[in-house]
């Protein structure tokens, strides 16, 4: 896509501003880094408090009577189990169990809310809506008047407990609560993308300029870009639609199963498919690894070797100033999914080194 035909955030000129560098992202144009530099903003995120602008995110409306039928139906979790205030982590599945997409549920007293990736908000919601046949529900996809950001690091409770009368250190995890933050309405969920503790802040779009001002700041936030995205993300062991998912995996062989939910007493899309892989059994998972070889860095889309042969390509890669390695997931047989397993690596003709280990990398950081 050419600069022109990208779509912008509300924040775009505030990102400019801040002399951030600028690149195309899922259609968007996007800050992937601002002067202070990556690592510095991933240092701000694991040790102090980061804000991302991820307003690009798609977000659809459920409403309607047969509202919560409706998401059983086109999500594998349970969205039974969600009261109003919660939130949970889900799929959206084809009828092979394969992921259209992730996806995060929120469970409100009159409504859902689906949060989706941005790379996918017109793929998405043309699946979910060819699924309505006649369900008594009102779809709207909100997604350009809302406008999301991330608040994320051990200091983001203290940071955004200044500006709100919210009791954001009674939020659990995975629950949210509304009203105002810096004067701005919002709803507030306990979820991130970073391992670290933190928030995620829904808000009109029109909103979010004074949002963003009341939280980032000498004294307060480091705004964080996409480039620390990709170095917490991968850090905290966490998938990534398009790298450690896609319409070729299923989240049995992703490590996803909590997610899958087959006794939820309400058919979704995909569930045959899974409960024949659960009983059979998965031929390959996800496994994260740590190249051997110093100042080497497997990236995305590189060959993987398991004793020889080709078993797939490098999903996540990336070097993390945490985790001080070069770390990355990809896929590999089953029955060799266990850690310490070498694997090579074909970075640019040359054959490295690596091995598999837990994830994730470090330890999540969630207030519970």
């Amino acid at each position: 896509m050419t600069t022109a035909t990208l779509k912008r955030t509300p924040l775009h000129d505030v990102h400019v501003a801040l002399g951030a560098k600028m690149v195309p992202f899922a259609g968007f144009e996007m800050p992937v880094t601002y002067p202070s530099g990556i690592n510095s903003e991933h240092r701000a995120v694991r040790e102090d408090v980061g804000v991302f602008d991820v307003s690009h995110m798609g977000e659809f409306e459920i409403t309607g009577i047969d509202r919560n039928a409706f998401v059983q139906r086109v999500t594998c979790n349970d969205v039974g189990a969600l009261k109003p205030g919660q939130a949970q982590y889900s799929g959206i599945l084809t009828k092979d169990g394969t992921f259209v997409d992730d996806c995060l549920v929120y469970r409100f007293e009159d409504k859902l809310m689906m949060v989706v990736n941005a790379s996918n908000i017109q793929k998405d919601w043309d699946h979910i809506v060819a699924q309505k046949g006649g369900a008594n529900v009102r779809l709207r996809d909100i997604s350009d008047e809302t406008a999301l950001l991330a608040v994320q690091g051990p200091k983001a409770e203290a940071l955004v407990g200044q500006l709100t009368s919210i009791g954001v250190a009674m939020i659990p995890y995975y629950h949210f609560s509304q009203g105002k933050v810096a004067g701005v309405q919002c709803f507030v969920s306990r979820t991130g993308y970073t391992g670290e503790d933190g928030f995620e802040l829904y808000c009109r779009a029109a909103d979010v300029e004074t949002l963003w001002h009341g939280l980032v700041g000498a004294g307060r936030a480091e705004p964080v870009g996409l480039g620390a995205r990709d170095t917490l993300r991968p850090g905290a062991g966490l998938p990534l639609y398009g790298n450690d998912i896609d319409d070729t995996t299923t989240p049995y062989e992703a490590g996803l199963a909590f997610i899958v939910k087959l006794d939820k007493g309400a058919p979704f899309t995909g569930l045959d498919c899974l409960k024949k892989q659960k009983l059979d059994g998965v031929k390959r998972r996800l496994v994260g690894f740590k190249v051997t070889e110093p100042k080497t860095v497997a990236r995305p889309g590189f060959a993987v070797f398991l004793d020889g042969a080709q078993v797939d390509i490098v999903r996540s890669g990336t070097v993390t100033p945490t985790v001080n390695a070069a770390i990355g997931t990809t896929y590999v047989p089953a029955d060799r999914a266990r850690t310490g397993t070498k694997i090579e690596i074909d970075v640019r003709g040359k054959r490295v080194t690596a091995e598999t280990v837990k994830m994730p990398f470090v330890p999540h950081r969630y207030k519970k």
